[in-house]
């Protein structure tokens, strides 16, 4: 493949080795990429005083493609969330949530296989709005549903599931009570979906699509919805493959995606060679997959599944007792093999 450059944010806490597991496994499948390794979080607060350096948002515009661990906003300090910052700065509309069974996992079902496709700009994250009163008894905050935006949303999700050859969309909303901005969302997305005839539309009250994924998760294909709602059912779709170990994420733009671990910075588990990568490795398939690579994405989610499934090098939350190199090691190894 073409040599390509990407942004590389190693995270705070068990980022940079679950990061450099990650990069390890896509040099070992020889993509041949150069890392341009850029710092954000607590890591950069530390070096530069900012938790998000210019030199950090002029490499990501100049890459436009990133891979990035978690990084840790401080809390009760005055700072605004990273990752929205980083979503608002670049434009980045779609967060894109794909959780799939592997065996090995010990998890509470199998043959998963859902995309949550969640807005991620609008909605109550927008930061619109935000008051408390001076005698701290009323908070108020505006959620914002604009029709550019929930149509913007909506198209990606059903063009995602025609590319992928998905079948069904449900789209999930709360309009039989917030009847101007899910209702708004909810028009703009029978309107939508009737351009694209081969795929079945679902509508899903929130809490009933809830009760449905704990219940029956596999009538989902693809979810589709706003960004408070998308932000809590991904992780809840997380749960059903065996937590946020597992669940990858991408932030993709009209010309820019950053691609990441979902999880926290874990810090108690930092520097122990501990943790599992495989969700970074698996955002690092998604990259793979925005930049058309798909071909080496299928051999790495392999490997991981060849590795997962035997059980002898995996790490504690996978019921094993290998370090995170070891497992990367093992991966590497199953990719060698293949």
């Amino acid at each position: 493949m073409e040599t390509r450059t990407i942004t590389v944010i190693r995270g705070d806490g068990i980022g940079p080795s679950i990061v450099d597991a990650a990069t390890a496994v896509l040099d070992a499948a020889g993509c041949g990429f150069h890392y341009e390794y850029v710092e954000g979080g607590l890591a950069a607060l530390e070096h530069t005083g900012e938790l998000l350096p210019a030199t950090t948002l002029e490499a990501i515009e100049r890459n436009r493609v990133v891979l990035k661990g978690p990084l840790t906003t401080p809390i009760g300090q005055g700072f605004s969330s990273i990752n929205v910052s980083l979503r608002q700065h670049f434009q980045l509309y779609a967060n894109v949530r794909p959780v799939l069974s592997f065996p090995g996992t010990k998890a509470r079902y199998e043959d998963i296989d859902i995309i949550t496709v969640r807005e991620n700009t609008e909605g109550m994250y927008s930061g619109q709005g935000q008051v408390v009163s001076d005698d701290d008894m009323v908070a108020e905050a505006l959620s914002v549903i604009s029709r550019g935006g929930a149509e913007r949303i909506l198209r990606f999700a059903f063009e995602l599931a025609r590319r992928e050859g998905r079948r069904k969309v449900t789209v999930v909303h709360k309009a039989n009570i917030l009847k101007s901005t899910s209702g708004l969302f909810l028009r703009v997305a029978r309107e939508v979906a009737a351009q694209y005839p081969e795929i079945e539309m679902i509508e899903m009250i929130v809490d009933n699509a809830c009760m449905q994924l704990v219940m029956r998760p596999e009538q989902f294909d693809v979810i589709v919805t706003t960004n408070l709602f998308g932000d809590i059912l991904s992780d809840l779709c997380a749960g059903l493959v065996g937590g946020l170990g597992m669940a990858p994420g991408a932030n993709i733009g009209a010309d820019c995606a950053i691609f990441e671990a979902v999880h926290g910075s874990a810090p108690d588990i930092a520097d122990k060679n501990i943790a599992n990568p495989t969700s970074v490795i698996l955002a690092s398939c998604q990259l793979l997959d925005y930049l058309e690579e798909g071909a080496i994405a299928g051999r790495i989610r392999a490997a991981l599944r060849t590795v997962i499934a035997a059980g002898k090098h995996t790490t504690t939350d996978l019921g094993g007792t290998a370090s995170t190199t070891e497992f990367t090691d093992a991966v590497i190894e199953a990719l060698s093999a293949a």
